[in-house]
């Protein structure tokens, strides 16, 4: 495993800010560092000379400077980062203004938008007025049921520039999935689009918002921003006023950032809710915006000459992620619909008109746009992309070669994870390094990232639990409605005392990289032993015939026995030849022990809101648990399928 497909020529190393970074450090702290390796293991040696020297570099914005990094960087949870320190995060993002873009826009059916950064910073001005009119104050929630659209980022800005706390999720969540999220945490405003695009359709949100609203009473206005429709009806909803109509006689000119705390609350993000409410992680402002620079400036490299996208929607985490690149002065390219629609180059017609230099988007595109059969590197011109970004499950090796064989050859693709807890990576991209197949390049600097074994040892080249055993700034710093810190612990510390438990299963490698097999809680443990279901889906990455698929383990007799379901291409069947093919393969490629005892064909595979499969809950459906909240599914009525089937109860 492990096929060596790019690595940065000497000059790319030399121009990189992860090298400049390196060679501040050599200078201020007498180091004499030449690799990665090197300064990773300083980073996570000395976390409070690291931390403190990533503040200066990235040029923090802040009215009173800090007294101490960090108080105790044995204590988590608990540790205080920065104390003293006096800042804004919206600020720091808004620290460009000038005539340079800063945001280009294109919804599906609908022609690209563009705004510069002095055209973002003057939206920005006149919505925090006419916020700070409305009563909001830093105690306040303000939350967004958007598309990925400029007026989402305005609106957070304007928000966090107050000191307000700021949520959203995404319009293509339901009813019930956005009141057990926004009904937690009593917001005071709401900005919402009349509606989204998806596959060449408007869909309505203003019937959706008109019922959550009825069981939203901490809402006191509502600001409807037209996209669909240049002039929405939003008579049936109460406290509603058009964006243009809420701004209005608020002319703009300078911001007043509120001065805060390093931990003021900045973000409550939400977990995916599948085995109940879903948790609310409330992220500081220094945190997040610390730990976001950190991977966008130093291991993603990027610069104010890039121009960076990512597909994502506004409830999931890479819209945050996304977002903070401002702060660098880079050109972001914000994209609403569907990456399919109207053709399967989509998105690479996009890179190429706007000339990308960046692209971020998930494992799951990048296998469906290999079965589409596009080839985007010969079809499109991509001569300013130099990194692809790759997140949300492991990305296969057949993942990998695709990149490089069909998009591009000579960029560096960085397969990134880390999760919404955190609001960024625990493992990226290294501009450094080399990138081998299948793996990530780097764990991240300052993150202690171990694999324990069943006894609670750090292990390399085997796997086992992904776990971080010292603190960093982005970890939440508490959990709403969680006054004894009870849900906080129990969702990362009740396994490993002061040690941060994420729940992935993963290899260190001897060379400093990071191999993700997916989610310890649904590790497939036949006859003992622990496997990893991304084992298993990278080798159906490589079946035609097969469209998708979810893996879990039965219990039966005693033990564990895999179980294969699989979703079937347009056109093709299941039947006794490819059940062979698929044993075979994972026989040879994988192992004996991964081959399922059972393959079943079924209609669809669920997932969350967030495009994650959800094994949990198939696996409980199985065992005819109940899955107590499928309002967290984007396709729940999926889960009926695989309800009392017949072929489970046979050997």
């Amino acid at each position: 495993m492990g096929k060596l497909l790019w690595q940065p020529t000497e000059d790319q190393i030399k121009q990189s800010n992860m090298y400049r970074y390196m060679q501040a450090v050599n200078k201020r702290y007498h180091q004499t560092f030449e690799s990665y390796d090197d300064l990773y293991r300083w980073s996570v040696d000395a976390i409070p000379d690291f931390w403190g020297s990533i503040w200066d570099f990235l040029e923090i914005r802040a009215t009173r400077s800090y007294d101490r990094v960090v108080d105790d960087v044995q204590k988590m949870p608990g540790a205080r980062w920065f104390e003293g320190a006096q800042l804004n995060f919206a600020e720091n993002l808004l620290r460009y203004r000038d005539d340079r873009t800063a945001i280009v826009f294109k919804g599906e059916s609908q022609p690209v938008v563009r705004m510069t950064y002095a055209e973002l910073y003057a939206a920005v001005s006149r919505v925090a007025s006419a916020l700070r009119e409305s009563g909001v104050t830093e105690a306040d929630r303000v939350v967004g049921f958007m598309p990925n659209m400029p007026q989402t980022i305005i609106a957070m800005l304007a928000a966090t520039s107050l000191g307000a706390t700021w949520s959203s999720c995404s319009p293509d969540f339901g009813i019930k999935g956005v009141l057990d999220r926004f009904g937690q945490i009593q917001p005071k405003v709401l900005f919402t689009a009349d509606g989204y695009s998806f596959k060449g359709k408007a869909i309505d949100s203003l019937a959706r918002i008109s019922q959550i609203l009825q069981k939203l009473p901490s809402i006191e206005r509502v600001v409807v921003v037209p996209y669909t429709d240049p002039t929405p009806n939003i008579g049936a909803i109460p406290n509603a006023v058009t964006y243009d109509a809420f701004i209005e006689g608020h002319p703009g000119g300078d911001i007043d950032f509120a001065p805060l705390p390093f931990d003021h609350p900045l973000y409550i993000m939400y977990s995916s809710g599948t085995t109940g409410l879903p948790k609310c992680m409330v992220q500081s402002a220094g945190g997040i915006l610390l730990h976001q620079m950190k991977e966008l400036v130093l291991h993603t490299n990027l610069t104010r000459e890039d121009t960076i996208f990512y597909f994502t929607t506004c409830g999931w985490m890479m819209w945050n992620w996304l977002t903070c690149s401002l702060a660098t002065g880079a050109a972001l390219v914000l994209f609403d619909g569907n990456p399919f629609h109207p053709h399967p180059g989509t998105l690479w017609e996009l890179a190429a008109q706007e000339g990308i230099s960046v692209f971020g988007t998930s494992a799951g595109y990048i296998a469906a746009l290999q079965a589409s059969g596009l080839k985007p590197g010969e079809t499109y011109d991509l001569s300013r992309l130099r990194a692809v970004l790759s997140t949300g499950s492991p990305l296969s090796e057949e993942g990998f070669q695709f990149v490089y064989d069909h998009i591009k050859p000579d960029l560096q693709l960085a397969s990134i994870a880390g999760g919404t807890d955190l609001n960024g990576c625990f493992a990226l991209g290294n501009p450094m390094g080399p990138v081998y197949s299948g793996e990530l390049q780097c764990r991240g600097l300052g993150m202690k990232v171990e694999a324990f074994d069943e006894d609670g040892k750090a292990i390399i080249g085997s796997q086992g639990e992904l776990v971080c055993t010292a603190p960093f700034p982005s970890m939440p710093i508490y959990f709403w409605d969680d006054p004894d810190m009870q849900k906080y612990h129990d969702a990362y510390f009740d396994v490993y005392p002061g040690v941060w438990r994420h729940g992935d299963y993963i290899t260190v490698t001897e060379r400093g990289g990071v191999v993700i097999y997916g989610r310890s809680d649904a590790t497939l443990n036949p006859g003992g032993v622990r496997i990893g279901t991304a084992e298993i889906y990278r080798q159906m990455d490589q079946i035609e015939a097969i469209a998708d698929c979810v893996v879990v383990g039965q219990h039966w007799k005693n033990d564990t026995r895999v179980i294969l379901f699989v979703q079937m291409a347009p056109g093709k069947e299941l039947d006794e030849a490819l059940c062979g093919e698929i044993r075979r393969t994972i026989r040879v490629n994988a192992s004996p022990r991964h081959v399922p005892a059972k393959i079943i064909a079924v209609p669809d595979v669920p997932y969350t809101l967030n495009m994650k499969k959800v094994e949990l809950a198939v696996r409980k459906v199985i065992h005819g648990e109940p899955v107590t909240n499928k309002d967290a599914l984007r396709n729940p009525e999926a889960l009926d399928f695989y309800a009392d089937l017949a072929a489970l109860q046979k050997d």
